[in-house]
């Protein structure tokens, strides 16, 4: 049995050597067309070809997140405190707040109007008389502090194209007018009464302009001289006789009033009446003696 399983064992150890020998001898065999080849250099460079799919769409306009119907509007500048801020017109801040003017204004700055504001320095009102501004009306206030704003915001630069008269939001250009004048790089401003030009620049923007100046303007409509009312005519002077009868009368009518005075002019009456009866029968018993006479 063991002799038997070695000439096994051999056999296959024979059959097995002859296998590899065979296969270690044989050419290798070439390679097919179909077989991938490595890459070129070329090739390696080129990436490859995404898959065919559906283009992507632009991207569309419309927001993802849509934006509020109105924008929430910023706090309108404030003019009083870009005055304060300056300093020196503490008068004028205070004239805008009492007449309410300011009010006006911050309304019109918060629905994107535009303005131009002359503002007088405290020496514009002291260089007034005394007790100019005391001796106006509320309405005359507030006209006086309207004068001072136009309607629409005008750069330094751009004063020499507004036309005369330049209006304000006091009233009419009638009974306010406004004229302004440039010359180089002064402005002068002209009310009829009042001649001053703007020395500074407080506040600019896009929206408001605030100028100073150093004299009030003054409006005709408030400050022209009025013209005197005439005087009254002469009374015509009275003769004399006109006057003593008129005296006269005026005492005999006065005396008639008074009951007593009534009582005496009827006595005096009565006695007349009674002396013209007398002189009457005396004068017929004069003539007719006198004929009496005649006849013997």
């Amino acid at each position: 049995m063991k002799i038997k399983q070695a000439l096994v064992s051999f056999s296959l150890f024979l059959f097995l050597y002859h296998c590899t020998t065979t296969s270690a001898q044989s050419p290798a065999q070439a390679p097919s067309k179909n077989q991938a080849q490595p890459p070129s250099k070329h090739q390696a460079q080129t990436p490859a070809k995404a898959p065919s799919q559906p283009l992507a769409e632009p991207p569309s306009q419309v927001p993802l997140v849509q934006a509020p119907p109105h924008r929430t509007i910023a706090a309108p500048t404030n003019v009083t405190k870009i005055l304060d801020k300056a300093g020196g017109f503490s008068v004028f801040i205070r004239l805008l707040k009492s007449t309410q003017v300011i009010i006006q204004i911050e309304n019109q700055l918060n629905v994107s109007n535009t303005l131009t504001i002359f503002a007088p320095t405290n020496g514009a009102f002291s260089s007034l008389k005394p007790g100019t501004l005391n001796s106006l009306s509320t309405e005359q206030k507030v006209q006086l502090v309207q004068y001072h704003v136009l309607p629409s915001f005008v750069a330094l630069a751009n004063f020499q194209t507004l036309s005369n008269p330049v209006r304000t939001q006091a009233s009419n250009t009638n009974d306010f007018p406004l004229n302004i004048i440039t010359e180089d790089k002064w402005v002068n401003i002209s009310t009829g009464l009042v001649n001053t030009s703007i020395s500074s620049t407080v506040y600019t923007d896009n929206q408001l302009a605030i100028y100073k100046i150093e004299k009030v303007l003054l409006p005709l409509g408030i400050f022209a001289p009025r013209p005197k009312p005439p005087a009254p005519a002469p009374t015509p002077l009275k003769n004399k006789n006109e006057t003593s009868s008129s005296s006269s009368s005026s005492s005999s009518s006065s005396t008639l009033d008074s009951p007593v005075g009534a009582v005496e002019a009827s006595n005096g009456l009565s006695l007349t009446r009674n002396g013209m009866v007398n002189i009457g029968v005396a004068g017929v018993a004069i003539i007719f003696l006198f004929g009496l006479s005649k006849f013997y």
